[in-house]
């Protein structure tokens, strides 16, 4: 079978999860913007931004370790039960430190009485853990159907949960997390057969390398995590009114949300990728695959931005009108245009994880990490959550460029360099034209449209793909 078909076919089984389910998770988006205000929402905001950072530790790189070393010559069987057994370990760990510590952190974030916030996030984030090695098995054994249908489970029990609780109940934001537990526990319950089938085998030799190769991999995740959320941590200390820094941060958590369009995209082609990108390196002509998923990637993501932009004025209606902020153009547009370096950097970072040289995985996001925090303790004080867009853009754009030249060195690709960069200008021209100019949107829709023909004219001239060196 054509390898790229099959790439397709698996994001297709992959997205009827990912991106079907984070559409319906993106309808939470108007239902929070309407029922609660900005202050609010920007709770919401600040606590999944420490949740996010949570999980990349509890998980310690073991996903890619996994996908590594069953791919290695080792029985597949104890490659699973070895992370397994690490995660419900250290998990079990993690939610006994919380809950001694609990009050403590509950106040240092500023929601004293409110330590059932921080109880309950422990739990999830410890269940979440547990069952990313079992999501990560099913998607190495190619059942993206039932790895599809657990995921729809847990998407659709927590937006019934949301609805029921805030539009039926008429109840807080707290049942926003407690909606959250319950679809974790659900999740665990469906992955049973998976964990209980499996050997129950520790092998102590086989767990040291793949930390030996997961701990650089936490590091880059860590950073990678510093540079995709630690502005809505930030933001909230550094505004310089701190009377309306609770609104600020709602404003710019709903706008985020807007630019994560692109992200459904990027999450369901990484989960079908990672495991593509490791099985064509068995293959002969896995560099030049890899060159083309890199183009025609490109090409969509470019599709995804000028849709975003050109149909703004109708997706901003997804929030509540005390969300309307004028900023949020340019600020989702700038978070897209980030989103788009941040999906080509995915793509380009195979070249670290093939040759097992994770520990340059690391200091890209540590770079880019450094870029984060600079710019955003230099341009949040003067120009607010627009400062944290164009840090995130800066960062990714710099990550892009280093993890380009980086491979070229280590494990170089042919990338088609001229016709991705003729696709990204003009994605650009459009862009500018559509932001200086007083067109309507009928108008712009039809730069969408010559967009597309001219780049299906261009790679129909050129539809021959190279499989052979």
């Amino acid at each position: 079978m054509n390898p790229l078909k099959k790439l397709v076919g698996q994001t297709a089984i992959y997205g009827l999860s990912s991106v079907i389910g984070r559409l319906l998770n993106y309808l939470l988006v108007p239902l929070y913007t309407r029922y609660f205000l900005p202050a609010e929402y920007g709770v919401v905001t600040e606590i999944y931004a420490y949740v996010a950072f949570l999980v990349i530790i509890l998980t310690y790189g073991l996903e890619t370790a996994f996908f590594r070393f069953s791919q290695k010559d080792n029985d597949v069987k104890v490659v699973y039960s070895t992370a397994l057994i690490s995660l419900i370990v250290s998990s079990i760990i993690f939610v006994i430190l919380m809950f001694i510590s609990s009050s403590e952190i509950a106040n240092w974030m500023g929601y004293a009485g409110h330590t059932e916030y921080i109880e309950w996030f422990a739990i999830i984030i410890a269940l979440d853990a547990i069952s990313s090695i079992s999501f990560a098995k099913l998607r190495a054994q190619n059942k993206a159907i039932r790895f599809a249908s657990i995921r729809l489970v847990n998407i659709f029990v927590n937006i019934s949960l949301n609805i029921y609780f805030i539009v039926y109940q008429e109840f807080g934001i707290e049942y926003i997390f407690i909606a959250n537990l319950i679809s974790s526990v659900i999740t665990i319950f469906l992955l049973l057969p998976e964990m209980l089938t499996s050997v129950w085998s520790f092998d102590k030799i086989l767990w040291k390398k793949m930390m030996i190769y997961a701990l650089p991999l936490l590091i880059a995740g860590l950073a990678g995590m510093t540079n995709e959320t630690i502005d809505r941590i930030l933001l909230k200390h550094l505004l310089p009114n701190p009377a309306t820094a609770a609104t600020e941060l709602g404003l710019y958590g709903a706008f985020y949300k807007l630019s994560i369009i692109m992200m459904l995209f990027i999450q369901t082609f990484r989960f079908a990728a990672e495991p593509f990108f490791f099985a064509q390196e068995k293959e002969g002509n896995g560099k030049y695959i890899y060159a083309d998923v890199m183009k025609y990637f490109t090409i969509i993501m470019a599709v995804i931005f000028l849709g975003v932009t050109i149909f703004y004025e109708f997706i901003k209606g997804f929030l509540g009108s005390e969300y309307h902020d004028e900023r949020g153009f340019l600020v989702v547009s700038i978070l897209l245009l980030a989103n788009l370096f941040l999906g080509i950097y995915y793509n380009l970072s195979i070249w670290y994880k093939l040759t097992e040289k994770t520990k340059y995985g690391a200091y890209l996001s540590i770079f880019g990490a450094i870029i984060t925090l600079a710019l955003n303790f230099m341009l949040i004080p003067i120009i607010g959550f627009v400062g944290s867009a164009w840090a995130t853009l800066v960062c990714y754009f710099s990550m892009t460029i280093a993890s380009y030249y980086l491979g070229k060195k280590h494990f170089p690709v042919p990338y088609n360099i001229k016709r991705i960069g003729l696709y990204l200008f003009t994605m650009l021209g459009i862009y500018f034209f559509i932001y200086f100019s007083d067109s309507n949107m009928q108008i712009n829709s039809l730069f969408l449209v010559g967009f597309i023909i001219s780049v299906f004219v261009l790679e129909k001239r050129n539809k021959t793909i190279n499989f052979k060196p």
